[in-house]
């Protein structure tokens, strides 16, 4: 993610500073010793470390730094947009999302399927793009959730390091704790946990590692506090719908507008 934001700029003839959150600073670390090895100038590409209340405070309010560009929480985004109308900074603000993932009986199959999994459940769920509301059209919806709980079933959670791994951990013990709350708030409004929605504990020197097993969830009406919050999780409900209509008023019904899947073959409704 930093990559994107850093690129464009240096490319634009600016200097950077880059902020990554305090819970996952390793990447840009790294990142800032190959930038080193790879004959970056010294000043160019500046990576600080530090909490978002203090240091990205102060470089969001510095005087000498005229652009933001932020991904991350919906809230403070909030906070850096108040900031940046003070001084009247450009901002580019990329935040939540509880995207939906629309597929009509007419699509391909295979593919609807292979790539609905691919979008709720990589990186842990932990991407703001993810499609974690599956609507499926009603004549499809038995077989297709049927399928989509079978091939889930199937992920393997464990050693990011092993290719048979689908899943790693979620990022804190804090956030992991989050979205076991959102899987009870879940049950607790008539969701049925269809696969998944427990921790897993594995063995040996990752024991204690914060791993959740791929969670899907059916029974719930669209409106309901697990598909209108971004749980940013391996967490995926699943929703039949009536018509284009229905479907449309569902998918719109949350505060996000940051990304949707449609998966049909009939090129004159995906325009629709």
């Amino acid at each position: 993610l930093l990559t994107w934001k850093i690129a464009p700029a240096l490319a634009a003839g600016n200097v950077v500073i880059a902020k990554p959150s305090e819970i996952t600073p390793y990447t840009a670390y790294l990142f800032s010793k190959i930038c080193i090895k790879a004959g970056v100038p010294p000043g160019v590409i500046n990576i600080i470390h530090g909490k978002g209340a203090g240091v990205g405070e102060e470089i969001v309010k510095h005087k000498e730094v005229p652009v933001i560009s932020f991904t991350g929480g919906t809230e403070t985004g909030k906070k850096i947009n108040v900031l940046c109308a003070k001084y009247f900074k450009k901002v580019s603000l990329e935040l939540g999302g509880k995207n939906p993932t629309i597929i009509f009986s007419d699509c391909n199959f295979n593919k609807a399927l292979e790539k609905s999994i691919r979008a709720a459940f990589l990186n842990q769920g932990q991407i703001c793009l993810c499609g974690s509301r599956i609507f499926v059209e009603k004549s499809l919806y038995p077989k297709f959730k049927s399928a989509f709980v079978k091939e889930v079933k199937k992920l393997i959670v464990g050693n990011p390091s092993s290719k048979n791994s689908f899943l790693g951990a979620v990022v804190s013990k804090d956030h992991m704790e989050r979205v076991l709350h959102y899987i009870d708030l879940a049950k607790k409004e008539g969701g049925k946990i269809l696969c998944g929605g427990k921790r897993i504990f594995l063995k040996g020197r990752l024991k204690g590692g914060y791993y959740i097993s791929p969670t899907v969830i059916s029974g719930l009406d669209y409106l309901c506090k697990i598909n209108q919050e971004e749980v940013f999780g391996p967490v995926a409900s699943i929703i039949p719908f009536e018509d284009e209509k229905d479907v449309i008023k569902m998918a719109n019904s949350t505060k996000y507008g940051l990304s949707a899947s449609l998966f049909t073959e009939s090129l004159s409704r995906a325009h629709r």
